[in-house]
């Protein structure tokens, strides 16, 4: 029997609430004397503290104390080293919290830090990141836990013998998450006992953490994360607003809220690292590819390795009997790069998907055939089978949809009008997590699960596939999530919280119905529950390569004289498993496409060399797309029945509409104007000076 619950296009639960401002994020929770927070970052690229003057500071308004590396709480020592915060003098880059200012109101409190004055002893210090930077080296793995390297057959002499030859580069900036919520933490203690209000997206990782950091049980930690205004990946780990609270709530003994001003975010909540690519192409006549080879050098900190996986995605998307990828990373003075939408995937195609259109160019072939002439069976680099893969499927409807077929450059006064295609991959990620589902005595199920809704529609998806697998309509289920006392859940990342959480949803669900089903009488006043827990299951290695896949198409226009691009058309189509909710997928997909917008036409952040410091910190400078940016937007999917994933069939949507927007836009301006750039975001400045306008 078909579902009439889930795939329906619901309404979000909590939609309500934020329309009438009721939901309360976490700067928003105000216990009886809260008093708020402000950081003084370093204002060196490198170097020591030698010196902390915080006499007017104290003489300000409302000021009641001010934490540096001498006097804040000492911490147990991180894993994440960003995370040890005023537990030493040294500064590893400009941005890096030296102290921190607790006052009755966030004016006092903002007041007082401009007074602080902080003495240092700086050091020489490197923040320019080249292909051939000395420091880079092949690191052990990249993010997400990937071979940074990997080679099969002898691409190399394959590429030298090919018929049609590709080798280009590409440059895609830093990046930054920029929520409209910035990170924000309220933190009290009761004795022992600490209890987090913050905007994240996993509170049982901060919750873990936090237990770590304080030398508590776990228990002794309860983390909130009610509504949360987007992340991007940013919120993803604990940052140093958390921690910063609890500290300060710690020494002066009162609830203490930190929101993190916007123009502070770049430097301490992660970035998405620029990547420098070489992509090399070999082909045959008639297309087919004979080597692949991508290397990517990118950037980390001194503190903290981290490298952006940006070559994976060539391991899966195109049969090449001979392929390389590489990954270096150089170490230098700069905040620790971290997850950003589809890490890896983003800039990692934008380059592949750019010289497949090159390569298109160079055969006299259609792009969109040319992809399909080199569809594998197999996954190329691990040799498993897909678990399904209907990116020929999403290509030709995207084809037929776009009019693909009568594509050809055009001008209407001094614009230049061109259109191009990209494909999109994002692998499936699950992860384990547990669940409780109960019936009540009224007759309503209520479904608890420490999941996370960063604004994706969680609370509605999850209560569909409650319904769904109770058998009962949807008005009859509640869902309770977000709070860290409740079933521990993996984070809201890598396109993984439905997924993860659906499955364990789905199982507890099911065992309550089983036992439903074998109860007679009437059910006890405390009702009747099960619980569910996917480890083991869900983090089973698979034998199928599991991975979703996309086509995206885009119509631009040129403008010879200002050389502003403007895309006036993206379509994408989809292929992500069965489409849980018709709605808050639509969403999904045409916000992950307005920002692939944004990264090609708008997005880019430059690190000063001279001050080791983002010049982009705020969004008057770091241009995301406004509304008069989003042109018409048309979202479509192939539903896919694959048994290979989870008990719902469902592949993560919350990052493959951002995978291959760039590239395909930019592929459109070189329709447009017939000149290739490589480096983004496409400024008029920079299109101007390429096409020679």
């Amino acid at each position: 029997m078909v579902s009439t619950v889930v795939g329906a296009p619901v309404e979000r639960r909590e939609g309500l609430e934020k329309v009438t401002g009721s939901a309360r994020y976490a700067a928003e929770h105000a216990p009886p004397r809260r008093v708020w927070a402000w950081p003084v970052p370093a204002t060196v690229a490198r170097g020591t503290v030698t010196a902390v003057d915080t006499a007017a500071a104290m003489e300000q308004p409302g000021v009641l104390t001010v934490l540096t590396h001498r006097n804040a709480p000492r911490l147990a020592e991180p894993d994440d080293a960003t995370l040890a915060v005023l537990q030493n003098p040294r500064v590893p880059h400009r941005g890096w919290f030296v102290a921190l200012v607790v006052a009755e109101t966030l004016e006092d409190a903002r007041a007082g830090a401009a007074a602080v004055q902080v003495s240092y002893e700086p050091e020489e210090h490197d923040v320019s990141l080249t292909m051939t930077h000395p420091g880079a080296y092949v690191p052990e793995e990249a993010n997400g836990g990937y071979p940074a390297a990997t080679e099969q057959g002898d691409p190399e002499r394959a590429f030298a013998s090919s018929a049609v030859q590709v080798d280009a580069d590409y440059r895609v900036p830093p990046l930054h998450n920029h929520p409209m919520e910035p990170h924000a933490s309220t933190a009290q203690w009761d004795g022992d006992r600490l209890l987090v209000h913050t905007s994240s997206q996993g509170s049982t990782a901060v919750q873990t953490v936090l237990a770590g950091l304080f030398r508590l049980p776990e228990d002794g930690v309860t983390v909130v994360a009610e509504h949360v205004g987007g992340g991007f990946g940013s919120k993803g780990t604990p940052r140093p607003d958390v921690v910063l609270a609890a500290m300060a709530a710690r020494q002066t003994g009162r609830p203490v809220t930190l929101a993190l001003p916007r123009r502070h975010m770049p430097a301490v909540v992660g970035h998405r690292a620029p990547t420098l690519h070489r992509v090399r192409l070999g082909a045959e006549p008639d297309g087919r590819l004979t080597s692949l080879i991508h290397e990517v050098t990118t950037h980390t900190s001194r503190i903290k390795e981290f490298t952006e996986q940006a070559a994976v995605p060539a391991r899966t998307m195109y049969a090449a009997a001979h392929l390389r990828t590489v990954h270096r990373v150089a170490p230098l003075d700069v905040p620790s790069p971290s997850w950003m939408r589809a890490p890896g995937e983003a800039p990692g195609m934008y380059a592949l998907e750019s010289a497949m259109d090159e390569l298109a160019c160079a055969l006299g072939m259609d792009p969109v055939e040319l992809r399909i002439v080199n569809e594998p069976e197999t996954e190329p680099h691990s040799g498993k089978p897909f678990s399904s893969r209907h990116l020929v499927e999403c290509l030709r409807e995207g084809a037929r949809r776009f009019d693909w077929a009568h594509r050809a450059p055009r001008t209407a006064g001094p614009l230049r009008i061109g259109t191009g295609v990209a494909a999109a991959m994002y692998p499936v990620l699950v992860q384990p997590s547990t669940a409780s589902a109960g019936a009540c005595p009224d007759g309503t199920f209520l479904v608890r699960i420490n999941a996370t809704d960063i604004g994706t529609g969680s609370r509605t998806v999850l209560a569909q596939i409650a319904a769904d697998a109770l058998g009962v309509p949807l008005e009859r289920v509640r869902t309770e999530v977000g709070r860290s006392d409740l079933p521990s859940a993996s984070l809201a990342g890598g396109s993984s919280g439905t997924a993860s959480w659906g499955w364990a949803v789905h199982e507890a669900c099911t065992r309550l119905t089983a036992r439903l089903a074998t109860h007679t009488g009437p059910l006890p006043p405390d009702g009747l529950d099960a619980h569910a827990d996917t480890a083991g299951q869900a983090d089973a290695d698979s034998p199928w390569a599991r991975h979703a896949f996309g086509a995206h198409f885009a119509e631009v226009a040129v403008d010879t004289v200002t050389g502003e691009v403007r895309a006036r058309r993206l379509l994408g189509v989809f292929a992500a498993g069965h489409i849980l909710n018709a709605r808050t997928a639509r969403s999904q997909f045409v916000g992950g496409m307005t920002m692939g917008l944004g990264m090609a036409l708008t997005e880019g952040s430059t690190m000063d060399a001279a001050f080791g410091d983002f010049t982009q910190s705020d969004l008057a400078s770091y241009h995301v797309p406004a509304h008069a940016d989003v042109p018409d937007i048309e979202v479509h999917w192939i539903d896919e029945d694959d048994p290979h994933l989870n008990p719902m069939g469902s592949k993560g949507i919350g990052e493959i509409g951002i995978v291959g927007t760039a590239a395909a836009i930019g592929n459109a301006v070189h329709h447009a104007t017939g000149t290739r750039y490589r480096e983004l975001p496409l400024t008029p400045d920079r299109v101007r000076r390429g096409a020679g306008f």
